[in-house]
C-alpha cells in the first residue's frame, strides 16, 4: 500500500467502496501537510519550540510552545526567583490545526508562554479511532488533552478554545477545574440546546445578544444528507479535485491571511489538515446530532463549572454561532465571573478575521491573571 493513502475510518469506507480506486488519488499525505505547516509557521518571529509531546498511551500531540525571545533571557538571569505567568493554551476547532493561530502567536506571548496543540485526531497528531458514542468520544478528548497536560509539565492554565475547541475546553474545565485559571470560549460549539421542529428558540431579553438569520431549507437538506457521512468526506471523496473544491467553497481562508500569503497556502494547509484519515472528524460525528447541534449540549453542564471560575466568550458579530447561549451563561453563572464580548466585522473565526481586538481581549484577560 502506498504510504502516502490514509486509510478510512470503517463508516467512511463503507460509504465510498464502490468507488474503490478513487481514495487513492488525493494529492495529500502528512509530508505535505508538514511542509505547509511549516511554511505558515516561519511567520512567527519569538522563540517557537514545536514537537510532538508523547501521552501515557503513546498517542501524540503536535505541539507548539511559543515565548518572547526579548524578555525570556533578562527575566531567567536577572530575576531568577520571579514568578513565572500563567500559560495561555489554544484551542483549535473542528477540521482546524494550530497553523490557524498564525496571527496570534506573537502577540499573545509577548508576555507569557503560549501553548498551541493540533486535537487527537487532527492536524498532525495521532489519528485514532474513536467511540460511536458521545459520551465516551468526548471522554476521549478530554483524557487526552488532560494527558497533553501531564506531558508538558504544567500545573495550570488559561484555556481558550475556538468552536469545538471551545466545547472541549468548557468540558475539559468542569472535569479538571483545578488546572483552569480562566476559561475563554470564542464562538463555541455545542452549548445550546437542539429545539423540536416548529418550535422556535424564546427570546432572551440582553444587549449582548445577536440574532442569527433563520438557515435556508437548501441549507438544512444538505445539513441531513452530508450527516449520513464524516462532514468532510466530499474533500477526500473528490480526490485530486479536493483542493479545488477547499478553494471554491472556503475561499474566505485566503482572504483572511492575504496580507500574509499572496498563494494558496492556508487554503492548502486546511486541505491538508482534513484529507488524512478523518478520526476527529469521526469522534466529532459521534458527538454531533448535526453539524450545528451536539449530542449533550454543554449549557446543560455549565452548572457543573466552579461559580468562581472566571469565564470570559467572544462571538463574531457576523458569525453563524448564535450568542443567546452567552447571555444563558450569564444568567446561569452571574455577571460576576462570566463575560461576553461582541466583536464586530468578525465572522466564526474571529481570531483571524479581527486579530488586533481578538489579541487585545485576550491579553487583557491573562494580564487580569498574572
Amino acid at each position: 500500500m502506498d504510504p502516502t493513502v490514509p486509510m478510512q475510518s470503517e463508516t467512511e469506507a463503507d460509504s465510498i467502496s464502490w468507488w474503490g480506486w478513487w481514495p487513492s488519488w488525493r494529492p495529500t499525505s502528512m509530508s505535505l501537510l508538514k511542509s505547509t505547516e511549516a511554511k505558515i509557521l516561519s511567520c512567527i518571529r519569538n522563540d517557537l519550540w514545536s514537537r510532538f509531546v508523547t501521552l501515557a498511551n503513546q498517542e501524540r500531540i503536535w505541539t507548539l510552545t511559543v515565548t518572547n525571545k526579548t524578555t525570556r533571557k533578562p527575566v531567567e538571569t536577572a530575576c531568577p526567583t520571579a514568578p513565572k505567568k500563567t500559560p495561555l493554551v489554544m484551542v483549535h476547532g473542528f477540521g482546524g490545526g494550530v497553523g490557524l493561530w498564525i496571527r496570534n502567536l506573537d502577540a499573545l506571548s509577548c508576555s507569557r508562554p503560549v501553548y498551541a496543540f493540533d486535537l487527537l485526531g487532527f492536524g498532525r497528531s495521532s489519528r485514532p479511532s474513536f467511540p460511536t458514542d458521545a459520551a465516551l468520544a468526548e471522554e476521549q478528548f478530554v483524557n487526552s488533552i488532560e494527558m497533553w497536560r501531564e506531558s508538558v509539565g504544567l500545573d495550570n492554565m488559561i484555556l481558550l478554545g475556538h468552536s469545538l475547541g471551545g466545547y472541549l475546553a468548557t468540558s475539559y474545565a468542569i472535569q479538571h477545574p483545578s488546572r483552569v485559571s480562566h476559561l475563554i470560549l470564542v464562538d463555541p460549539w455545542g452549548f445550546p440546546e437542539r429545539l423540536p421542529p416548529g418550535v422556535e428558540t424564546p427570546d432572551i431579553q440582553g444587549p449582548e445578544v445577536v440574532k442569527r438569520p433563520t438557515l435556508p431549507r437548501w441549507v438544512k437538506a444538505v445539513a441531513l444528507v452530508l450527516s449520513l457521512f464524516n462532514p468532510l468526506a466530499v474533500i477526500r471523496a473528490a480526490g485530486p479535485w479536493g483542493p479545488g473544491l477547499v478553494n471554491r467553497f472556503r475561499p474566505d481562508f485566503k482572504r483572511k491571511f492575504e496580507d500574509l500569503f499572496d498563494d494558496d497556502t492556508m487554503t492548502k494547509y486546511i486541505y491538508h489538515c482534513n484529507a488524512q484519515t478523518p478520526s476527529g472528524e469521526a469522534g466529532f460525528r459521534a458527538m454531533s446530532e448535526s453539524i450545528g447541534w451536539a449530542k449533550r449540549p454543554m449549557l446543560q453542564r455549565v452548572p457543573l463549572l466552579p461559580p468562581t471560575m472566571p469565564l470570559t466568550m467572544l462571538y463574531g458579530a457576523q458569525s453563524w454561532v448564535d450568542s443567546s447561549s452567552g447571555e444563558k451563561m450569564v444568567q446561569i453563572r452571574g455577571k460576576a465571573t462570566t463575560r461576553i464580548v461582541m466583536v464586530d466585522d468578525a465572522s466564526h473565526h474571529v481570531y483571524a478575521d479581527r486579530p488586533d481586538v481578538f489579541n487585545k481581549v485576550v491579553q487583557n484577560i491573562c494580564n487580569l491573571v498574572d
